[in-house]
């Protein structure tokens, strides 16, 4: 666990580590040079006993549940898929986007039951292996870190599951969406020791943001 007086805070790079870090600023937890362009991975302002650390964003559950960071800010899809362990504290209510099923335009089928058996390319293996299973469909499959819509288009997968947040790449590669399987959007999550051990300030922290997102 991190130094008892000292709370670590995970943020991710990229599209939610602008809006993570304007949030925390609002309720003062900040640091010098806590801006997203920084190369450096760990920013720290003692005089506040915090700690950031920058990470990749499915990385973030893993140190909140490993105590390696006592909190953390991640979109919901990514604490599903991870499994972690850790509490989720509060739904900060930006960073909005859903996770769904696709498939190319000409070979749409009559309905989502008829592609069972079938190959599906995702970033989210687990998630969507327990939407389909729910559904009573089995299928297989392959897992992608990247350019997920290439899947179909190179025969490799039947669809896709994927998060979109406007469907402009789905549209520019003639893939049409078929089902919704989750809404996300970035949550507060603690490891589970931190929460009890750290609870005043942690809490404190949850109550001043809920503040902020109420007022909005």
């Amino acid at each position: 666990m991190q130094e008892k007086n000292f709370i670590t805070v995970a943020l991710p790079k990229g599209k939610l580590f602008g809006l993570s870090a304007e949030l925390l600023k609002k309720v003062g937890w900040t640091a010098e040079g806590l801006y997203e362009k920084s190369r450096k991975l760990i920013i720290t302002n003692d005089a506040a006993k915090l700690k950031f650390i920058i990470t990749k964003t499915a990385d973030v559950p893993t140190y909140v549940e490993y105590g390696a960071a006592d909190i953390g800010i991640i979109g919901k899809d990514v604490i599903d898929e991870s499994g972690k362990n850790v509490y989720e504290l509060l739904d900060l209510g930006f960073g909005k986007c859903h996770l769904m099923m696709a498939v190319p335009k000409d070979k749409k089928r009559a309905r989502l039951e008829d592609y069972a058996q079938t190959r599906v390319a995702t970033k989210f293996p687990r998630i969507a292996e327990k939407f389909f299973t729910a559904q009573g469909m089995q299928m297989e499959y392959i897992k992608l870190n990247g350019s997920i819509e290439l899947g179909p288009i190179v025969g490799l997968s039947e669809s896709i599951v994927d998060i979109v947040e406007t469907g402009t790449t789905l549209r520019e590669n003639n893939l049409e969406e078929i089902v919704t399987i989750m809404n996300s959007t970035a949550r507060l999550i603690a490891n589970r020791v931190s929460y009890k051990l750290k609870f005043e300030r942690i809490n404190a922290l949850v109550n001043d943001l809920s503040k902020i997102l109420t007022a909005k």
